[in-house]
């Protein structure tokens, strides 16, 4: 595995605190910053290069932060990290960070772009939600249902979403990261008992 510039990554960190400013996990007060590190390191833990642990640390950068686009990180990162970045975010043509299309049809297009997707993309899109149910799992261990109502979806939606996910992640990435995300769809599954993607609550 060829080491990383740790620079280069410091560069990315910074950029990417700058442009997340104080944004928080949802219904959390845990710093966003949280997120981007464990993605990055899971990405770097799993046999990502620099370029993938890079997107990791700016994948939310086009979807949640105002003021970034894909040229801004072509010039500044280059366009291997635009182009994984731009086919990691979460919105259609015309939505901004402060106004998205509603979520279900956001994510049934974020489905369907990432089983087209290459593997080094879906490999950092894998850790991204990896990190992500890890922290729903954990939350709904510690907290019980009630920490799935700080969420958008409802939780048949929220089951569905990652049973999708697994799906369309498909079946190369590495065996360690896929056994993980499995077991912890298993203790969802424990914990929501169906999976749908409609309901009539979801925005």
């Amino acid at each position: 595995m060829t080491p990383v510039d740790p620079s280069r990554l410091a560069k990315a960190l910074r950029f990417a605190l700058q442009a997340h400013g104080g944004q928080t996990r949802k219904g959390s007060d845990v710093p966003y910053a949280s997120h981007l590190l464990q993605a990055c390191g899971l990405v770097l833990e799993h046999g990502g290069d620099e370029d993938q642990a890079v997107a990791g640390l700016l994948h939310d950068v086009l979807e949640d932060c105002e003021g970034v686009d894909a040229e801004m990180l072509s010039v500044r990162f280059g366009e291997d990290v635009a182009r994984m970045v731009q086919s990691l975010t979460d919105v259609l043509e015309g939505d901004s960070p402060g106004q998205k299309s509603d979520w279900l049809t956001r994510k049934r297009a974020y489905l369907a772009h990432l089983v087209e997707a290459d593997l080094r993309t879906r490999l950092v899109a894998g850790c991204d939600k990896l990190h992500n149910l890890r922290s729903t799992v954990a939350d709904l261990q510690h907290d019980g249902p009630s920490t799935l109502e700080r969420f958008t979806a409802t939780p048949e939606q929220i089951r569905w979403y990652y049973e999708s996910l697994r799906g369309a992640l498909g079946p190369d990435l590495p065996a360690r990261l896929v056994a993980e995300f499995d077991a912890l769809l298993a203790e969802l599954r424990r914990h929501v008992p169906n999976a749908s993607p409609d309901a009539q609550d979801a925005r």
